[in-house]
C-alpha cells in the first residue's frame, strides 16, 4: 500500500509541476507572439535535464522522480489517442473539392513530402555510420525522412486562426496540403513502425501490412456507414458526446495496437469516420478537446522534454550534423512549397509565405520521434537533434509571417488568441 502512495503522490506531483509550468509558458508564449504550443514545448524542455535537470539536479530528481517514471509515459499515450481522435475529426477535406486550389492544393502537398523526405533519407544514410552505428541505417533513414517530411496540422490551424488566414486562398491552399501531408505522413509512419517492429520478417510484414488493409476496409465500408447510424441514434445533444462515441476511439486504437502499429493510429482513424459530423466535432471540441489540450497535451511535451538534453550534444561534430538537420528541414519545405506554389500562379510573397506555413513542424514531429526513439531506431543524441530541429522550424514561423504578410498586403491581427 505504502508502495501505492509513493508512486501516486509522485505522479501527482509531477502532473502539477507540469501544468502549471506548460500554462504559465503559454501565456508567456502569446505575449511574444507565438502560438501557445509553442511555450508548451519549450516548458517541456526546460523542465528536462536541458536546463532544470543541469541547474538544479537535486530539485529535478525529487520532481521527476523514476518512480512516476511509467504511470506519466502512460497518460501521455493515453493523450495522444485522445489528441490523435481530435485531429482526425478536426480534418476539412471540403477545402479539396475548389477547382481553382486543387491543382496548386496538390503540387504544395506531393513537393513538402517528396523532397525533405529524400532529404531525410540522404542524411539518414550519410550520418547513420556515425550517428547511428549499432542502428539499422534504413530504419534510421526512413524515422529520420518521415520526421522532416511531416506538417503539424493542428499547429498550423492555430496559426492560420491566429493570423486572420483561415478563409484566405492560402490559408486554404496551406492547411489542405498539409492535411494531404499529414495522411501521408501518418501512412508512411504506420508503414515505418510496422517495419521496424517486425523484425525485417518479410512474413510478419505482409501479416502486419494485410492487416491494416483489411482495417482501413472496414472503416471505409462498415465504419463510415456505421457511424452515421450511431449518429443518427444517438446525436449530439445540448453538446454533450456520448460516452459511447469515446468507448469507439478507444476501442479502435486498440485494434491498431494488436496489429503492431501504435494506438494513436486508431484514435487518428476514428477521428477521421466523424469528420463530417459537425455538431459531434465541435461538441467534442469544447467537452473533452480543452482538458485534452490542458492536460494531456502539456504531459506529452514534458514527457518528450526530459527525454531531451540540449547539452547531450558536446560536439563540434554534433552540433554541425544538428545544423545540416535543421537546414534542410527549412530548405526541404521552403523551396519546394515556393517553387510549387509559383509554378501554380501565385505571387512570389504569397508563395513565400505558403513555404513559411507548411515549414510548421511541433506535436506531429514530437510524436513521430517518440516513437522512433522508443523502438531504439533513434539514438538519443539524433533525437535530440530533431527535436531542436522540431522547436526551430515552429518557432520561426510567426516572427516571417508578421515580416512577409504586410508585403502581400495583409494586416496583422492586433491581438493573437491563445
Amino acid at each position: 500500500m505504502q508502495h501505492t502512495e509513493d508512486i501516486l503522490f509522485a505522479t501527482l506531483l509531477q502532473l502539477i509541476v507540469i501544468v502549471l509550468a506548460a500554462r504559465g509558458a503559454n501565456l508567456l508564449a502569446r505575449r511574444f507572439g507565438q502560438p501557445g504550443a509553442v511555450g508548451e514545448i519549450i516548458a517541456g524542455l526546460m523542465l528536462g535535464p536541458s536546463l532544470l535537470g543541469y541547474a538544479l539536479p537535486g530539485v529535478s530528481g525529487f520532481l521527476f522522480s523514476p518512480t512516476a517514471s511509467m504511470p506519466i509515459s502512460i497518460l501521455s499515450q493515453i493523450g495522444l489517442i485522445f489528441l490523435m481522435f481530435q485531429i482526425g475529426s478536426d480534418f476539412e477535406f471540403a477545402h479539396l473539392g475548389h477547382a481553382r486550389n486543387r491543382r496548386a492544393t496538390i503540387a504544395v502537398a506531393v513537393v513538402s513530402i517528396a523532397v525533405p523526405f529524400a532529404f531525410g533519407l540522404l542524411i539518414g544514410t550519410i550520418s547513420g555510420p556515425f550517428l547511428a552505428p549499432h542502428t539499422d541505417i534504413f530504419t534510421y533513414s526512413l524515422f529520420i525522412g518521415v520526421a522532416l517530411a511531416i506538417t503539424a496540422v493542428p499547429i498550423l490551424g492555430r496559426i492560420l486562426r491566429e493570423f486572420d488566414l483561415t478563409r484566405t486562398e492560402i490559408g486554404v491552399i496551406t492547411i489542405s496540403a498539409a492535411a494531404v501531408n499529414d495522411v501521408v505522413g501518418w501512412l508512411l509512419l504506420a508503414g515505418t513502425a510496422a517495419y521496424a517492429t517486425a523484425h525485417f520478417s518479410g512474413e510478419r510484414s505482409l501479416l502486419q501490412l494485410s492487416g491494416v488493409i483489411a482495417l482501413a476496409a472496414v472503416l471505409w465500408f462498415a465504419g463510415r456507414p456505421s457511424v452515421d447510424w450511431l449518429m443518427r441514434k444517438l446525436s449530439v445533444a445540448g453538446g454533450q458526446v456520448s460516452p459511447n462515441l469515446m468507448a469507439l476511439a478507444i476501442a479502435l486504437g486498440i485494434c491498431t495496437y494488436l496489429l503492431g502499429i501504435f494506438a494513436i493510429f486508431g484514435g487518428f482513424a476514428a477521428g477521421l469516420l466523424f469528420h463530417r459530423h459537425h455538431a459531434f466535432v465541435e461538441a467534442w471540441r469544447n467537452q473533452i478537446g480543452q482538458f485534452v489540450l490542458v492536460f494531456f497535451l502539456p504531459v506529452f511535451f514534458t514527457y518528450t522534454g526530459l527525454r531531451t538534453n540540449v547539452l547531450g550534444l558536446t560536439t563540434q561534430a554534433d552540433w554541425m550534423w544538428c545544423s545540416i538537420i535543421v537546414a534542410a528541414a527549412v530548405i526541404g519545405k521552403i523551396v519546394p512549397v515556393y517553387a510549387a506554389s509559383r509554378m501554380s500562379g501565385f505571387s512570389r510573397e504569397d508563395s513565400t509565405v505558403m513555404g513559411v506555413l507548411m515549414n510548421t513542424r511541433a506535436l506531429m514531429e514530437l510524436i513521430v520521434l517518440n516513437i522512433g526513439f522508443d523502438l531504439g531506431f533513434l539514438p538519443q543524441q539524433v533525437f535530440t537533434m530533431l527535436v531542436i530541429m522540431a522547436v526551430t522550424t515552429t518557432v520561426m514561423t510567426a516572427p516571417l509571417l508578421r515580416i512577409l504578410l504586410p508585403r502581400t498586403g495583409r494586416v496583422i491581427p492586433l491581438q493573437i488568441e491563445a
